[in-house]
C-alpha cells in the first residue's frame, strides 16, 4: 500500500493534483485507514503514472478520461485510442505552426532594429501596432 506522499514522489505528481484527479474521477476514491489516511494500491500507482505520462504528452483531461476508459476495457478495439492520439498529434502540429509563426515574427522585429533610442525602437513600434495583433490573433497560441 502507498500513501499519497509516496504516490506523489513515485510519479512526480503533486499531492494536490492527485486529490484533484480524485475529485474529477480520473483516479478512484482511495481506501482509507481507520485514521482517515488515504491508501493506494499498485493499480492506483499505475493509473496515476498513465495519467502523468499522458499529461506530459499534452493530452487534455477529457482525452485522458477516454484513454483510461479504453485501458480499463482491454477487449475493445484500439482504433479509438489511435484516433485520440492522432487528434493530439494534429493539435501539437497546429501549436508548433503557431509557435513557428511567432518565432519568425520575433526574428523579423529584432532583425529590423536600427539601434538608437527607444523613440526609434522597432520592437516597441511593432508592439504598439495593435492592428497587426488583432488581425493575426497571436494571443491564440496556447
Amino acid at each position: 500500500m502507498h500513501t499519497i506522499g509516496n504516490l506523489a514522489r513515485r510519479t512526480g505528481t503533486k499531492v494536490q493534483t492527485i486529490r484533484y484527479y480524485e475529485q474529477i474521477g480520473l483516479m478512484p476514491e482511495p481506501g482509507r485507514t481507520e485514521g482517515g489516511q488515504r491508501r493506494y494500491g499498485d493499480a492506483d500507482l499505475d493509473r496515476l503514472a498513465f495519467i502523468r505520462h499522458s499529461r506530459q504528452l499534452g493530452f487534455p483531461l477529457d482525452a485522458i478520461r477516454e484513454l483510461l476508459d479504453l485501458s480499463d476495457h482491454p477487449d475493445r478495439d484500439c482504433g479509438a485510442a489511435d484516433s485520440i492520439a492522432r487528434r493530439q498529434l494534429r493539435e501539437v502540429e497546429n501549436r508548433m505552426a503557431r509557435l513557428e509563426a511567432l518565432r519568425r515574427e520575433l526574428e523579423r522585429m529584432i532583425g529590423e532594429c536600427r539601434g538608437g533610442t527607444t523613440s526609434d525602437c522597432r520592437v516597441l513600434e511593432v508592439l504598439r501596432d495593435h492592428s497587426e495583433c488583432l488581425a493575426d490573433d497571436h494571443d491564440a497560441v496556447g
